[in-house]
């Protein structure tokens, strides 16, 4: 029987109600996690609070040897991690170990570092003295799609700048947070500096948005939900951060090489089975060049075998449930009722157990079309004509109600800038540019609120206060 992390200890539920935690490889039941209650925040957040003067109080360079530690236990322990991840959440055992595990150990690595190099407090100004303080008790609500590298996100920066934690992650594929429990548990974090209730979004994930004992909250997740968090914060004014959804835009400008612009974009759709926020899941092309680039992606589709995440040829794993794989089937149905081309894929079951999606291309998209527009979280591209010229690409890019990341292409990277420049977007990748973990992450328009990873995402949990002398 699993408990929570509370005040440095492994307790039992107030509710004494459990989750099913379920293989959706399998869709067999795995485990169960405690379903938590307000109580359990209460407790949670009481212990948060109690330790905040300790641990804020507690030398940068000495909260970072600690993060340093967890970040050094988690490389340990990556293989075990990884097959945690790839079993509750379903990537592939390979996208399990180097992206959902050893980046965040990386991730969480860069913040002990700048919980030793970051400048706190010598910054002069004139005759006053500024200082950033941390920010007080976090509230850090993570979803299930990176569960362990989006707990890092929060948890990392928040700990570095001297906040104490209340996590609330996913109950969809929560094992990862109770495997980063252990490592802090183990490494000696002080009691009540991190904490853990696990449970449903409108259960523990309300409590924590509503506490008026929680000075902010930081979430990932649906822009939906991403609404209601902060409808809810704003009871007690807490400071919010949020990364939402996207519908990112890999813009293909006629003077790019095709055939490497086609396979990356193909691949940063699929990563994770679609299920990442910034996947360039619209492909827009230059008319002259489009049944050529339809081609190529339906090519490189073909090669995205589907099957068990501990299988080496797999390269798409299952959605996460059920749910998720009738939503993205519901799209796909979308598509082909407003006139998309199905040229990929489909909604036919690619295996008789588990909750897979086949790997799905649509040609003939227009702008305006549902399946353009929204986002889906599935392994589903869509490909967007273009006739007019940069102007029109830029204006389809921005074309949607989010801006979170995107892609260009070009034959100079001079030209690639330039019109990466255009796009209301907070990350773009210029011919293929490599993701880059210190680079701030976050979004315009409703892909949300604040930056994530590096010194932006330190300075998320961080107040200014100036001492005039």
């Amino acid at each position: 029987m699993r408990h929570l992390y509370l005040n440095g200890a492994w307790q039992a539920s107030a509710s004494g109600e459990t989750i099913d935690v379920v293989n959706p490889a399998t869709e067999e039941l795995i485990d169960r996690v405690p379903a938590g209650s307000p109580a359990d925040v209460e407790a949670a957040v009481a212990a948060a609070r109690a330790a905040l003067p300790l641990w804020s109080g507690t030398a940068p360079a000495e909260r970072g040897k600690l993060l340093a530690a967890a970040a050094e236990l988690i490389r340990e322990r990556s293989d075990q991690i990884a097959r945690i991840i790839a079993t509750d959440m379903g990537a592939p055992y390979g996208l399990a170990l180097k992206v959902q595990t050893l980046m965040p150990a990386g991730v969480l690595a860069s913040y002990a570092s700048l919980a030793e190099s970051y400048d706190f407090d010598t910054r002069r100004i004139g005759n006053s003295w500024i200082l950033r303080e941390p920010v007080g008790v976090v509230g850090a609500i993570t979803p299930w799609n990176y569960p362990l590298h989006q707990i890092v996100c929060k948890v990392g920066p928040a700990l570095a700048a001297g906040c104490t934690v209340v996590l609330k992650p996913s109950e969809v594929a929560p094992l990862a947070a109770f495997a980063l429990a252990g490592v802090f548990d183990e490494v000696g974090l002080p009691p009540g500096v991190f904490n853990m209730v696990s449970g449903t979004g409108p259960v523990i994930g309300e409590a924590v948005a509503t506490h008026p004992g929680v000075d902010m909250v930081s979430f990932t997740g649906s822009t939906r939900a991403g609404r209601r968090v902060a409808s809810l914060a704003a009871e007690t004014v807490k400071r919010v951060a949020l990364e939402l959804g996207g519908k990112s835009a890999s813009v293909v400008l006629p003077d790019a090489d095709l055939t490497a612009a086609v396979k990356v974009t193909v691949a940063n759709a699929f990563l994770n089975s679609g299920q990442t926020c910034s996947a360039w899941t619209r492909m827009i092309v230059h008319r002259d060049q489009y049944d050529d680039a339809v081609a190529l992606a339906v090519q490189a589709a073909r090669k995205y075998t589907v099957g068990d995440p501990f299988d080496e040829g797999t390269r798409l794993g299952p959605l996460v449930s059920a749910a998720q794989r009738d939503r993205v089937v519901r799209y796909i149905n979308r598509g082909q009722e407003e006139g998309a081309r199905l040229v990929a894929g489909g909604t036919d079951r690619p295996l008789e157990r588990g909750f897979y999606v086949e790997p799905t291309v649509f040609a003939g998209v227009e702008p305006g079309m549902v399946i353009e527009q929204e986002e889906i979280f599935g392994p589903v591209l869509a490909i967007i004509p273009y006739t007019r010229g940069d102007d029109e690409a830029v204006s389809i890019a921005n074309g949607t109600p989010y801006g979170l990341a995107g892609a260009v292409w070009a034959g100079s990277e001079n030209r690639a800038v330039s019109v990466a420049r255009r796009l209301h977007t907070g990350q773009v990748a210029i011919n293929g540019g490599q993701f880059n973990p210190l680079a701030p992450f976050g979004g315009y328009k409703q892909s949300g609120i604040g930056r994530e990873m590096g010194e932006f995402g330190l300075e998320e949990y961080l107040e200014t206060k100036s001492l005039q002398l």
